[in-house]
């Protein structure tokens, strides 16, 4: 697979120091530990190991990933890893997708307390869909779903909203049976606006008046109840952007969709054009004007100041499970939704799988542990022949080649 001719690593490579320049020396520990991360991704400065082929004793070195979940480079395969894991929770119905997002008004304060405002964003979510689902006048079922949490917009702007990805019903009040949604419609979404409104507002309410609510700089005016209450009163008349888009089929659909959005960063490398005097000009969508792909240009700094925004507190649990699908009770809950739809197990499919004879006779193996093919002459496997560790010398490929053919 061929890497992208520009990434989000050679910006910090090239304009690290401009942006702490910019801000008087003052970065916080986690973004600079994002991108010391990011710049050091897959470089000799992590380590590395080489593979040496079977048949051809071709060498090939490869270095370490920096395992950031900011790094555009490292989130393939946590991805594939994740989705594999949730391809036995899928059941047979449709799926929907809601999204929940906050005013830029809540947005502008809430950089400052991110962990805070995340959170009751997630909280607010739940509590919202659960409530509404429950009631009878709607669905009148427990539902479960999955939410994930961006920060970002597509010019890399501040703001914060929640995909959630929701089965197309839930059980019973009394667990008996499943109800079903209709095909082509889950919830009102103005009931759901109403709702999360309400409830946001009243758990920030409650938040400011704990003191867990920080205002820096030009927003410390805000400290005063007086004058928070005032800055919060027109959003609970605006309209709150809560969307439920059309459903996208069976579970056969779901994992394609749940990658583009889970272990995602800011800004991928594939979006970025150039990196020129001392500007850089990506990619993004114009969704005002039909979903228009645009070049917008940013100063190197002004790039880097913006990507920095999305980095999450450290611990920050940005994909989460929710109703019957929380982790204390999933397997319980997930068992007896497939009991109820009628839905072989997964160890049940496992076991005839395992009972079923070998195609043509041939032994299965399995594809997570076969060795890739060697690129040089086709025929061998590339098999793991030295580790070196961070911090330690490369290995010079071209003086092993001379040995092996000297020897």
């Amino acid at each position: 697979m061929a890497h992208p001719a520009l990434e989000v690593a050679d910006v910090v490579r090239a304009h690290e120091a401009d942006l702490i320049a910019s801000r008087g020396g003052r970065i916080s520990s986690a973004e600079r530990r994002v991108l010391r991360d990011i710049a050091a991704c897959r470089t000799a400065a992590l380590g590395g190991h080489v593979e040496k082929c079977d048949h051809c004793s071709h060498l090939e070195i490869s270095y370490n990933s920096c395992r950031n979940r900011h790094c555009p480079k490292c989130q393939g395969s946590a991805r594939e890893k994740w989705l594999a894991e949730r391809a036995g929770e899928l059941l047979p119905v449709e799926y929907f997708h809601v999204v929940f997002s906050i005013p830029h008004e809540i947005a502008a304060f809430a950089l400052a307390n991110k962990k805070v405002v995340y959170d009751i964003l997630f909280r607010a979510t739940e509590e919202t869909l659960q409530e509404i689902a429950a009631d009878p006048k709607h669905l009148g079922a427990k539902i479960g779903f999955l939410a994930v949490l961006h920060t970002w917009g597509q010019s890399l702007e501040h703001h914060p909203h929640v995909h959630c990805i929701v089965p197309g019903g839930g059980l019973s009040r009394d667990h008996a049976h499943w109800i079903h949604s209709r095909s082509n419609f889950f919830l009102p979404v103005r009931v759901l606006s109403k709702r999360f409104r309400t409830k946001f507002l009243a758990m920030l309410l409650r938040t400011f008046d704990a003191g867990k609510l920080q205002f820096p700089g030009g927003l410390a005016e805000l400290e005063k109840r007086t004058a928070f209450r005032a800055y919060l009163a027109p959003l609970h008349k605006k309209k709150w952007f809560v969307y439920a888009k059309p459903p996208f089929g069976g579970p056969e659909h779901v994992l394609k969709y749940l990658s583009r959005y889970t272990h995602r960063v800011a800004i991928s490398n594939s979006r970025l054009v150039a990196l020129k005097d001392g500007k850089v000009s990506f990619l993004w969508k114009d969704y005002a004007h039909g979903c228009k792909k645009r070049v917008m240009t940013l100063s190197a700094v002004e790039f880097l100041r913006r990507f920095l925004t999305h980095v999450l507190p450290k611990g920050f649990v940005r994909i989460r499970h929710c109703g019957f699908l929380a982790n204390r009770h999933r397997e319980e809950k997930l068992e007896l939704c497939r009991k109820i739809l009628q839905v072989k197990t997964q160890q049940g499919e496992k076991e005839e799988k395992d009972a079923s004879p070998p195609a043509d006779g041939q032994e299965k193996e399995s594809a997570e542990h076969s060795p890739a093919q060697c690129p040089a002459c086709k025929r061998g496997k590339m098999h793991l022949f030295l580790v070196f560790e961070r911090g330690a010398r490369v290995p010079n490929l071209h003086q092993f080649k001379v040995a092996q053919d000297t020897s």
